[in-house]
Parts: C-alpha cells; structure tokens; sequence
C-alpha cells in the first residue's frame, strides 16, 4: 500500500513549492520517495507475469524550468513509466500519483515519430473496424472510455478530409486514461486494481503492436 503521508506531503509541497522549504523537509521527501519506488517495483513486477515489461522508471520531483514560464521548482506529483519489450511489443503504461483526486493510469502512444504515425493513419485509413470493434467491448468502454490525445484540426497532409475515419487518421496521440479518488490509491488492493485494468488494454496493444511491426500487407518488417 502506498502511505497516506504521499499525499499530505505533496499538499505541503504545493502550498510551499520553493527551494527553502523543500530542503528543509528533503529528509521527509526521501522517505517518502523510497515507499513510491517500492510501490512502482512492485507493479513492475506484476505487469511482467501478464506482460512483457523491460524496464521502468519513475521521474524526478525536480521540474526543467529552463524553457517554461511555470517557474515552480517541483512537480507536485509522482510519475512513473513502464516500456513493454521493443521493437516487437509497443505502447506503453503510466502511473500517475498526486492528490485532491487528480491520480490516474494511461496507456497507448504519447509521442510515435513520424514513420510510425503514418503507418498507423495508412492503417485506419484502409480499415478501422478492428480497431473500432476493440474500443467499443463493453469491458473496455467501462474501464478506458473514449481514446484521447491531440490531433489535428483537418486532415494531415496526403489524406482526406471525408475519409469515415478521419476522427482517428488526424490524431496525434492514441491515449486511454483512468482516475481514481485518493481514498481508492490508498486502498489496500490498489495495485491489483491497476493490473487489471492494464490487462484490458491488451488487446489494444496486440493490435497496435501488429500494425506497427508489419506493412500494409500483412508482411512483418521485423
């Protein structure tokens, strides 16, 4: 179980997000970090008995201000990744832990470069169906919802605009997410809940994985 102390110290940080304060309470930050890493082991640990996962990592509290005009020093969450097996496996799964009922999973592609983005829209543009089918299994509707993530406002170059696919071939990301209410991450059993509701996704990820790792043939380009 993660400790309630994760929440009451990130409250803190958010109401003091400066150098001074953090250093004084940097002996309590460590603590605390020490039990999240465990917590992120832990679900490493189980997502590779239903999974293949090779490595994860959990991100620092420290923000890159150097670029943004939020010039706050510190996340006021904690973070977390886990990368299936490549290049055969794709997609990936995140944890992300902060309070005031702002806590959730995610899964898919955030950011496919530029060859994998257009063999995914050359995909949906000849046939979305399967895809459509999987998103719209009642178990995966009530876990994931709808997909999200940006997409562009008309049709990317080289595709049409009336295509009946079009609302998936202009997307830039291929993201499902959950929330969850603080007192549900401090539950004893969370990180089952959250292994399950990563096992749903899978079919998802099988059928991303194939389409990323053949070509529009059916031939693997492995």
């Amino acid at each position: 179980m993660l400790s309630k102390d994760v929440f009451s110290f990130l409250k803190k940080l958010q109401s003091n997000n400066n150098r001074e304060w953090f250093n004084e309470h940097k002996a309590t930050f460590k603590t605390i970090e020490v039990g999240v890493k465990q917590f992120y082991n832990q679900l490493f640990e189980q997502l590779n008995h239903v999974d293949s996962i090779d490595s994860f990592k959990v991100f620092r509290i420290y923000r890159d201000v150097r670029f943004s005009k939020n010039k706050l020093p510190y996340k006021t969450h904690f973070g977390g990744s886990f990368h299936r097996t490549k290049p055969e496996l794709r997609g990936g799964y995140y944890l992300h832990i902060a309070p005031n009922n702002k806590s959730f999973i995610a899964t898919g592609f955030w950011d496919p470069n530029k060859e994998d983005l257009f063999r995914i829209r050359k995909e949906f543009e000849m046939d979305a169906s399967e895809l459509r089918g999987l998103m719209n299994q009642p178990t995966f509707k009530s876990v994931w919802g709808a997909m999200q993530g940006d997409e562009l406002k008309s049709a990317p170059r080289g595709f049409d605009k009336l295509d009946p696919n079009i609302d998936l071939i202009r997307k830039k990301q291929f993201i499902f997410t959950k929330t969850y209410l603080d007192k549900e991450v401090l539950s004893d059993g969370f990180d089952k809940e959250v292994i399950e509701n990563f096992k749903v996704i899978r079919p998802y990820f099988d059928y991303m994985s194939s389409v990323l790792t053949t070509n529009l043939n059916g031939e693997p380009i492995l």
